[in-house]
């Protein structure tokens, strides 16, 4: 009784705060959910984009952003009606065996996710150092390791160490931007005219749409949410979402900007000069000769830095979606040793690294609906969120979102098979 008086009195104190003061509380939850949109897959798809067809399709990033920012919102907003996250959530309202199958099918895209993110930051390490990439790889793990022992230190710490490095990403492409000298009218036009040029670029826009809005950062965001904050009546719920919604978008903003970065940079540069660069190596070599050692540089630093944090959130997420799903719970540092094991395979084996990463965005396009559906499905629950639940027009945005990604998973496979 004591705690939740205590607890009461401090939702009082923050809420009642003026400026600065009163945001700060709430930011955080949004940063480490937005490092899931700057993962190492997303250098891939990106250049690979921007190389290939210019600025073609930077209206896949502007609208996935969008999504990103609806889609997060929705999952912040559950934790705080709830006090639940989306895992926990489904475990109640869903048989048994469909718990079991989603967590399997999560768990198998945190293993793609974790792929993409570990190979990402070793690939930073071989381009930066010259390091052999499986010596590279074990130095990964290690820094993996590193960034999980902040969150030994409180949530406080994790998201400071995040948010810094999502800083330091976000620095290096706005210099690397203004090396490049991008055709301003060319990116205003990308980015508000929708056009896709053959079978191709939709290819390359589902694996866009795969790598900005991730499934495992669905998962953990109403898990940073559900009792962060807890708000003891439906006023201050309210209150705490729309404080929230700020982090949100300013989260989102900043992950969104350095995505439409990579493929202007991208557009500047190769296709400008006639070039299809879609391997990353050969991306850190053309920044070297096109505009210079400092932006190839950056570019592997942002690599590494944004494989590592990533790397740590997939971790968290894979902790959140078994506990909730399956309720079970194993050690952290147990379950970052062994999603580095199927890294470390196809890294020993010799497959091309961004390959590896490309196809990773693909399996991560075909979760997305399997976590956004019973997003959908619980925040439109009036019962469950309260004064929370989604608004009509919500309710109808959210499932055209969601009718989007289902049918470009499933052109997708067609596509994969043919």
């Amino acid at each position: 009784m004591i705690q939740k008086q205590r607890d009461r009195l401090n939702t009082e104190a923050i809420l009642k705060g003026r400026g600065i003061s009163k945001l700060l509380p709430f930011l955080g939850p949004a940063f480490i959910a937005s490092v899931a949109y700057l993962d190492p897959g997303n250098f891939a798809t990106n250049i690979t984009a921007g190389s290939r067809y210019g600025y073609l399709l930077l209206w896949v990033i502007v609208f996935s952003n969008l999504m990103a920012v609806l889609i997060q919102s929705l999952s912040a907003k559950l934790g705080i009606a709830t006090g639940k996250n989306l895992p926990e959530v489904a475990r109640e309202r869903f048989p048994r065996k469909v718990s079991l199958f989603l967590w399997i099918q999560s768990e198998i895209v945190i293993i793609a996710t974790d792929l993409a993110e570990f190979i990402g930051a070793a690939l930073g390490l071989y381009l930066l150092f010259d390091i052999p990439m499986l010596l590279a790889a074990f130095i990964t793990a290690a820094g993996s390791f590193a960034i999980l022992e902040l969150q030994r230190r409180g949530v406080r710490a994790l998201e400071a160490g995040i948010s810094a490095m999502i800083l330091i990403v976000a620095l290096a492409f706005a210099f690397q931007v203004i090396l490049a000298k991008p055709d301003i009218g060319a990116v205003a036009s990308g980015m508000v005219t929708p056009k896709f040029q053959g079978v191709d670029s939709i290819l390359l826009a589902a694996g866009i749409l795969g790598a900005t809005v991730m499934p495992h950062a669905i998962y953990l965001h109403s898990s940073l949410t559900q009792n962060r904050i807890v708000g003891r009546n439906p006023s201050e719920k309210k209150r705490i979402y729309k404080m929230e919604l700020f982090d949100i978008v300013i989260a989102m903003a900043i992950a969104g900007a350095v995505n439409l970065a990579m493929v202007v940079i991208a557009a500047a540069l190769f296709f400008k000069n006639g070039l299809d660069v879609d391997d990353l190596e050969v991306a850190f070599n053309q920044f070297g000769q096109l505009i210079g050692p400092s932006a190839a540089i950056l570019f592997g630093l942002s690599l590494l830095i944004a494989g590592l944090a990533s790397a740590s959130v997939g971790t968290m997420a894979g902790d959140v979606v078994m506990q909730g799903f399956i309720k079970k719970r194993i050690n952290l540092y147990l379950r970052r040793a062994i999603t580095t094991i199927p890294p470390l395979v196809i890294i020993w084996s010799g497959i091309d690294a961004t390959k590896a990463l490309i196809m990773s965005q693909v399996i991560l396009s075909f979760g997305i609906a399997f976590a956004l559906i019973p997003l959908i499905i619980f925040t439109n629950n009036k019962k469950l969120m309260g004064d929370l639940a989604n608004h009509s027009f919500t309710k109808v945005v959210a499932w055209i979102i969601a009718a989007i990604v289902v049918s470009l998973n499933l052109f997708l496979i067609v596509e994969m098979f043919i």
